[in-house]
């Protein structure tokens, strides 16, 4: 079976068996953790997902847990569950970039709400990554003559002006336009100038 994993941290057994039931039911696939460590410790983040996890845990709460893995340069999406209706642990969650912030016992359409968008925000940051990766892995490929070239595009500047300002000829500059543009995948100078402005800012 493939797709995402929903993780359960949880330390109760019962509630994790009751969220496993309700997602499995939803056609989800669940693992479950009985604390932090030992999610951190079988978390594989190349698998997509989510962590649906108790504020209070034996060891690292769920605040200690969403601060690690924010630490981390592909953090999975939090929800997070709580009996103790702790509304600044709510606030503080939130603004670490929690999905969501439910009060058990939880209610099956809200928490698949949750899921929904957390699984969603989960695939936007995983194209973002992919398409910033295979960005640099272009922008590598460029010789810095190339690179200067790409910074004049970027600001404006025509071939003549480029050239004027590298001190080479103007065909020249054109070469390595071409030759940037071919290495980089770009269809057309906007195009171009939109992947460096998204990716290099």
């Amino acid at each position: 079976m493939t797709g995402p994993v929903l993780h359960l941290v949880d330390d109760d057994p019962a509630v994790r068996r009751a969220l496993a039931r309700l997602l499995a039911a939803a056609g989800y696939r669940s693992e479950g953790h009985g604390s932090a460590e030992e999610f951190l410790a079988r978390h594989n983040p190349a698998i997509p997902g989510c962590v649906i996890v108790d504020l209070c845990l034996p060891g690292s709460d769920g605040l200690d847990l969403q601060a690690r893995l924010a630490a981390a340069p592909s953090a999975p999406p939090l929800i997070f569950l709580t009996g103790q209706g702790d509304l600044g642990a709510g606030v503080r969650a939130m603004k670490g970039g929690a999905v969501d912030f439910l009060t058990k016992p939880v209610e099956a359409e809200a928490l698949l709400a949750a899921v929904g968008d957390a699984l969603a925000r989960d695939r936007d940051a995983r194209a973002a990554c992919a398409a910033q990766s295979s960005f640099e892995d272009r922008f590598g490929l460029l010789t810095p003559r190339e690179r200067e070239v790409l910074d004049g595009v970027v600001a404006g500047q025509l071939s003549k002006q480029i050239a004027a300002e590298l001190g080479v000829a103007e065909k020249t500059v054109k070469v390595h336009r071409g030759r940037l543009m071919q290495k980089m995948q770009a269809r057309t100078i906007a195009d171009l100038v939109r992947q460096v402005v998204t990716h290099r800012g």
